[in-house]
């Protein structure tokens, strides 16, 4: 069965757990805060044992199913956290998953998470075999329209009251980048306490510089400026701007132009529409695909999940978004695995 993320928590409340789960989407947060859900209801229900799988390519999935059959003295049921990569799982993983399926062990809850998940992989047997015997959840991205009022609502969870003028301005400064948006909304509450929060407080508490470069950065790879690119890149690290911040902010615009590519009409601001729209000239769908897979792996080797320098896996991504022609991470992910 498939579950929308809004139907979640009414159905975890139901207290009717399925044997397994499956929670995929593009935004990292959105997925693992559903998890979160699904975790903290298996736990009210007694599965207070829980083991983290990596589901890299060979994985030892006979070990971890061979695991779940022995709880330890104190545990009376076992959650199974599985991460699952952005090219999916391969043909051992898929067997096993299946396998597991046709016998599911008594006592355990399967939790698959998979962030940037190649949207191919939804026709793949391991797929639909967890459609049929349990629950996906699809998580779906924060839409530019729809980004004010999801601010709304995390900063109203946080005892904090914007009006639209406010949130306006809170959405710009984070432009889609939901993390930072979670980290600015929890640094106003620190600033101001609870209560409400005007424009003026976001304009003096939200955002910096460094910020605003990142996107002149991103704004100069659209717009196919691989020098600008080069040149501002080293100044950004040396500031201590935050990778992972960088990388999501570019997921956002690489969203933003898939979905102009395929004809909708996104929301985006004036100013960068043009540069948008020459990459998509420059690329086609199907390169701005690509380079959407490759910010999920970048975003993997950012938190440490991939072997290797992420700050020079993201110019060689910005270079190729520029037009200029790089090695792929995709190609080399298997041999970077930790």
């Amino acid at each position: 069965m498939q579950i929308q993320a809004e139907q979640l928590r009414r159905h975890l409340g139901a207290g009717d757990l399925k044997d397994i789960y499956l929670v995929s989407g593009d935004e990292q947060l959105l997925v693992d805060e559903a998890c979160d859900e699904i975790v903290a209801a298996a736990r009210g229900l007694g599965f207070d044992e829980r083991t983290i799988f990596e589901a890299v390519a060979r994985a030892p999935w006979d070990e971890l199913f061979a695991d779940a059959g022995n709880l330890s003295l104190f545990a009376t049921k076992r959650l199974l956290d599985v991460r699952i990569p952005p090219r999916g799982l391969d043909r051992g993983g898929s067997e096993a998953i299946r396998g597991y399926l046709k016998a599911p062990l008594a006592d355990t809850l399967v939790v698959c998470r998979a962030a940037g998940l190649d949207w191919r992989q939804r026709s793949n047997a391991w797929y639909k075999a967890i459609e049929r015997a349990g629950a996906v959840v699809p998580v779906w991205p924060i839409g530019g329209r729809d980004l004010p009022r999801w601010l709304d609502g995390r900063c109203r969870r946080e005892g904090l009251e914007l009006d639209g003028d406010a949130l306006d301005a809170l959405a710009e400064r984070v432009e889609g980048n939901l993390l930072a948006a979670v980290q600015e909304i929890a640094k106003l509450k620190l600033l101001h306490g609870e209560g409400r929060v005007g424009a003026d407080k976001i304009e003096q508490s939200v955002g910096d510089a460094a910020h605003f470069d990142t996107f002149e950065l991103i704004d100069a790879a659209f717009a196919g400026r691989a020098a600008r690119v080069h040149r501002m890149l080293e100044p950004l690290r040396q500031e201590g701007v935050a990778v992972f911040m960088v990388i999501a902010a570019l997921t956002s615009q690489l969203q933003r132009a898939a979905e102009l590519a395929a004809g909708a009409n996104p929301r985006i601001a004036r100013r960068r529409l043009p540069v948008l729209n020459a990459a998509v000239k420059r690329l086609g769908p199907t390169g701005i695909d690509d380079l959407h897979k490759e910010c999920a792996l970048l975003d993997l080797q950012s938190k440490g999940m991939l072997r290797g320098d992420a700050w020079q896996s993201l110019e060689r991504v910005l270079l190729s978004l520029a037009g200029v022609a790089q090695p792929k991470l995709s190609d080399e992910a298997d041999l970077l695995r930790v």
